[in-house]
């Protein structure tokens, strides 16, 4: 087995019981290593791998021509695998759904608390020796507490879920818009009339991308806060920036952005009521741990002859 993917924790004890691991996860490299198809099959070649189990190596094309019992992605959505043409090939794609929502929901979370309580400029006032001037940090750091507010989710998946109770912790009603969820009771429309907090937790998919445009920030409420730590690509940012540019919201926390970098001198990163971090919301030992222990008991269901659980072309198992 050629496993390319962060893996920890027991279940990789038990995946090295089953099988010859060759473990070169890419997270140790520096700089990073992730392989095109061709060099990735080149190398799978090299190690005789009958299993790859990989989280951002291309398998596509001459990987697919291999004959592997299965391939194992740890992500939720396997963007990095052909699936069409691992079916053809016959050969199941695992993937680990929820992996990272627990993670996730702590990085909204701090995102929130961040924006409101203007912990990055209050924290640059300290290492500055700027805390006192014109004004008192208590004057002009002043906030309102998130108890009693309005948090909208938009999206309902694992890591919205996750968030939910979090936020609800606080002090904060919580609202839901996903049209493929029952349980998310509020249209778009309606959740950003009412919420003082706008988090994104969608998918990305045709009907998702830019959601949030012009016309949805006007419609949230003055002052109201907008997170993002799913993908730049559900909202138009140019939006974003002259909704926070006029006043209009109050603030804004992101953790991606469009081709994983923000210029320097992008007009976000000169405002003090704007959070960004560099797409690190499932960076935790945790979820190295959980995606393990998910691939590696489909991995011992596929060699036992039993159905994955998680498995995103289970038509192949027929």
């Amino acid at each position: 087995m050629l496993v390319t993917a962060p893996l920890r924790g027991d279940a990789l004890d038990e995946l090295r019981e089953i099988a010859d691991v060759v473990f070169e996860p890419w997270i140790d490299h520096v700089p990073i290593r992730l392989y095109r198809s061709a060099d990735f099959a080149d190398k799978i070649r090299s190690e005789r791998a009958d299993i790859v189990v990989c989280e951002a190596d291309s398998c596509r094309g001459p990987v697919l021509e291999l004959p592997l019992i299965a391939i194992g992605c740890t992500r939720a959505r396997p963007d990095n695998v052909d699936v069409d043409a691992a079916t053809a090939a016959g050969i199941p794609v695992l993937r680990t759904p929820g992996r990272n929502a627990d993670a996730v929901a702590e990085m909204t979370v701090a995102l929130l608390m961040a924006v409101n309580r203007f912990v990055v400029t209050g924290d640059r006032d300290v290492r500055a020796g700027t805390m006192f001037g014109k004004t008192l940090p208590y004057q002009r750091y002043r906030a309102w507490q998130v108890a009693g507010q309005t948090a909208g989710l938009v999206g309902y998946g694992a890591v919205a879920r996750a968030a939910r109770w979090r936020l609800e912790g606080l002090g904060m009603t919580v609202i839901a818009s996903d049209p493929y969820t029952d349980d998310a009771t509020h249209s778009l429309d309606d959740l950003l009339s009412v919420a003082d907090v706008v988090s994104m937790h969608a998918a990305v998919t045709p009907e998702t991308v830019r959601m949030m445009g012009a016309a949805e920030f006007a419609a949230m409420k003055p002052g109201a806060v907008y997170l993002n730590t799913a993908r730049a690509s559900l909202h138009d940012t140019d939006a974003l920036v002259a909704a926070l540019e006029s006043g209009h919201l109050g603030g804004a926390g992101l953790d991606h952005f469009e081709g994983e970098i923000l210029p320097t001198d992008h007009p976000l990163t000169a405002m003090d009521n704007v959070v960004l971090t560099p797409h690190i919301g499932g960076a935790t030992y945790d979820v190295e741990s959980n995606q393990t222990a998910l691939v590696v008991a489909d991995i011992k269901a596929i060699l036992a002859g039993e159905p994955p659980l998680n498995c995103a072309n289970p038509e192949v198992l027929e």
